[in-house]
């Protein structure tokens, strides 16, 4: 430096402090703080999604400048009453299909407003609670029947908690339906074969892919508790940490996304389905719950000293009564009632137990504070929001009227007479004559979700199967 050139001073950087709720991942509590939120991260686009009957984002994407200008979002209401193939039910059994077709509002829950990280382009997502033209919550949609459940559960002083479990089948990808499904190839070079229950090597074998879930979760702010392989060909199962059914139901919702993403970016399947692969073991959705009383936290589960309680019995004494007529929402599908079938490590009947993995509610060993059922029956392909809803109804019911359970069992009792209804329009049937369950979960939904399920049925029907080609073809 030149001595007749003046020294510089070093300018001392201004530091600005971001505020906690534009770095948190779910920190908004307003509109101001959303500009903030996305201004931060430069987000160009938002998708404004919120789920189906069938658990199926439906909803609509903006710029993120449109949607922070106050910008009425809406969605017809024929999007809550079509079937999973996109056709609609016909009137009947309460069912009314709208003659007007007309909009319901979409209210975005702030709270739920996080990154889309498998976009290229930044994109944020937020989740939606639908309600209509006078600004009440539409009852025949999920997250509302959900919301109508624990809200019940409030009334009374009570918080239920839960902790869902999903698994799911990596395959090879299919295009054609007419042809079985089948294990992906693992880094190995090997298809992965079934029998691989707890293996780590079975989880390595899709190191990347997991390190994407893992990615792509924690950037949504998504808890994974543990990832496991499961008992079947490339079965993953992941655990959630316990919390607020509406948050945890979100996150499945969300989990089901992100996972069907992370297969894609690997050139692969992530399939829900009950039964993907014949001879393989079906996929469940795991409940765990517990009820705490709202000022104190306490496990109402437990009395004070330890033992078990009146609402502990009580809640799987409803859960036994009810949950048959309850299976349709845990078994929402044609396919998901294979599954329920003897041998199959799947419940067939409504017995409980103390540890007891063949029966329908299994309570795990804990610490009195940690006392919880699980509810094993509901499969993957369940929306998770009316698997939750249906589940805590239905222990609910049985708290309120002092149900009493049987004695609990220890032995194997999942290869003996099937107690649920085997297939999904005889689910339908008892459902229709279940009005305390129907009462709890809203009327109107309930006419809506048979009627679908109904049509579903008749549309299956029509689908002639290869077992029927080959058994009956040439020889009736």
């Amino acid at each position: 430096m030149s001595a007749d050139t003046p020294e510089k001073k070093p300018v001392r950087a201004t530091r600005r402090r971001t505020p906690a709720h534009v770095k948190s991942l779910r920190g908004v509590k307003n509109w101001k703080q959303v500009s903030e939120w996305l201004a931060w991260r430069d987000i160009e686009d938002i998708e404004c999604i919120t789920p189906d009957q069938a658990g199926v984002a439906r909803g609509k994407m903006m710029p993120s400048k449109k949607f922070t200008s106050n910008t009425s979002l809406a969605l017809p209401s024929a999007v809550f009453m079509t079937t999973i193939s996109g056709d609609y039910p016909e009137d009947g059994h309460g069912f009314h299909y709208p003659e007007n077709d007309g909009d319901l509002k979409m209210v975005p829950d702030l709270s739920t407003l996080c990154v889309v990280p498998w976009e290229s382009d930044p994109t944020a997502q937020v989740i939606c609670d639908l309600v209509d033209q006078d600004g009440k919550a539409v009852e025949f949609t999920p997250r509302n029947v959900l919301r109508k459940v624990v809200t019940a559960y409030s009334k009374l002083g009570l918080k239920p908690v839960v902790a869902p479990e999903i698994e799911f089948y990596l395959v090879k990808k299919n295009p054609d339906p007419d042809y079985p499904l089948t294990p992906p190839v693992g880094r190995s070079g090997r298809a992965i074969g079934g029998g691989q229950g707890y293996s780590i090597a079975g989880v390595n074998e899709f190191d990347e892919l997991i390190d994407d879930i893992y990615h792509f979760s924690e950037a949504q702010g998504l808890e994974i508790d543990t990832l496991i392989h499961e008992e079947g060909a490339a079965q993953l199962e992941i655990n959630l940490r316990h919390g607020d059914p509406v948050e945890l139901a979100d996150q499945v919702f969300m989990f089901k996304r992100t996972i069907r993403e992370a297969a894609l970016k690997h050139d692969m399947y992530a399939t829900f389905m009950a039964k993907p692969i014949q001879g393989q073991p079906g996929s469940a959705m795991h409940i765990h719950q517990s009820i705490v009383d709202k000022k104190t936290g306490r496990n109402l589960f437990s009395n004070e000293d330890g033992t078990e309680s009146d609402k502990f019995r009580h809640f799987i004494g409803g859960m036994q009564k009810h949950v048959p007529n309850a299976l349709v929402m845990f078994a929402p599908y044609v396919n998901s009632y294979r599954r329920l079938t003897i041998n199959a490590s799947a419940p067939v009947n409504v017995r409980w137990g103390y540890d007891n993995r063949t029966t329908a509610f299994r309570v795990p060993r804990s610490e009195p504070g940690s006392r919880r059922v699980e509810n094993r029956i509901p499969s993957s392909d369940a929306n998770p929001y009316l698997a939750l809803a249906a589940s805590l109804a239905c222990g609910l019911i049985g708290i309120i009227n002092k149900i009493e359970p049987d004695l609990p069992t220890s032995t194997t009792v999942n290869s003996k007479e099937v107690e649920l209804p085997r297939g999904l329009i005889d689910a339908v049937e008892a459902f229709a004559q279940d009005t305390e369950l129907q009462k709890l979960l809203g009327t109107s939904f309930s006419a809506t979700f048979s009627a679908i399920k109904r049509a579903e049925f008749e549309t299956f029907m029509e689908v002639i199967s290869p077992w029927e080609r080959e058994y009956l073809l040439l020889n009736v």
